[in-house]
């Protein structure tokens, strides 16, 4: 079975086109598959024109939302609902071409967990291309995962990887991140991209600024979630080495005869060593916090996250 999760505002003009072409590159698979509509808050008749799709196919599922909550969101209620064994997101504004899931699926049939799209040949006007590339640019190197299109709409899951996935804010847009943190082998495809005929795009510039925030909360959650100290204890050692630095050089210039008491750089030292002490002590308060959460955790199911499988 292969779920296909659509997320979906305001395409009322799109969503049965949508359905013909996902039918038109499913069809010759010969596996079974749905399609999970989800409705994030449509303001115009995108729900009507898929309680009909509903009604006509019985392939067809479609979850409402009680307002727009996000794409996020959108995706995490489509996950919830999907039964298939092997998972595709697809946008439903029909940029993302349907008759690239085939070749979705036979590359995560490769060992893959999770594939992802890349738009090589973007469709979308410089406004969206020239941030979007900075964007990308900056969560490889903030993230350590690099892909060249880390939000493409466009990719193919197992169903292990969106099991228990928190999505909320701009997290959609990590999910190859979150993905690569917990284990699981991510992949990336090229594919084609069409450019938008109807409809328009509610991607703004604020988005990348908020997905910035969300990239530093997935890092942080990704990288030192189990040793917060490594990240709070080595900024404060960094701090409280170079307030000490300072304050030995003043030291040496006072016994030297200097006044030191007007320097900014008293200052300076003095509020290095304040703030080097702060941040160790978060780093320790953050250690105990997270050993009482892991002695919370039994060690069965501590290791049921970790483990891919088991030969006996």
């Amino acid at each position: 079975m292969i779920s296909v999760v659509v997320p979906v505002r305001n395409e009322e003009d799109n969503v049965g086109e949508l359905l013909a072409e996902l039918t038109s590159a499913l069809t010759p698979t010969a596996q079974a598959w749905e399609a999970v509509f989800v409705d994030d808050g449509s303001t115009d008749a995108t729900f009507a024109a898929l309680t009909r799709l509903h009604a006509a196919h019985g392939n067809v599922r479609v979850v409402r939302l009680r307002r727009n909550f996000g794409k996020a969101a959108a995706l995490a209620a489509g996950f919830a609902e999907a039964t298939g064994d092997q998972i595709v997101t697809i946008d439903g504004d029909l940029q993302d071409d349907p008759a690239e899931i085939p070749r979705l699926l036979a590359k995560l049939d490769e060992g893959f967990d999770l594939v992802s799209g890349w738009k090589t040949k973007r469709r979308d006007p410089w406004s969206r291309r020239i941030p979007s590339k900075i964007f990308n640019r900056v969560t490889g190197l903030v993230s350590g995962i690099r892909l060249h299109d880390m939000n493409c709409g466009l990719k193919a899951y197992r169903p292990e990887v969106v099991r228990g996935l928190r999505l909320y804010g701009e997290l959609h847009r990590y999910i190859p991140v979150i993905a690569h943190y917990r284990g699981f082998r991510v992949a990336e495809l090229p594919v084609n991209h069409r450019p938008r005929t109807r409809g328009r795009s509610r991607y703004g510039v604020e988005r990348y600024l908020r997905g910035f925030l969300d990239l530093l909360t997935v890092t942080f959650m990704g990288r030192y979630r189990n040793r917060p100290l490594h990240l709070f204890g080595g900024l404060g050692l960094a701090l409280l080495a170079g307030g000490t630095a300072i304050l030995g050089y003043l030291t040496v210039s006072k016994l030297s005869g200097h006044a030191i008491g007007q320097r900014p750089l008293l200052t300076l030292g003095v509020l290095l060593i304040v703030v080097g002490m702060q941040f160790l002590s978060l780093g320790l308060l953050s250690e105990l916090i997270t050993s009482h959460h892991e002695e919370r955790v039994g060690d069965h199911d501590r290791a049921g996250l970790l483990v891919d499988e088991v030969l006996r």
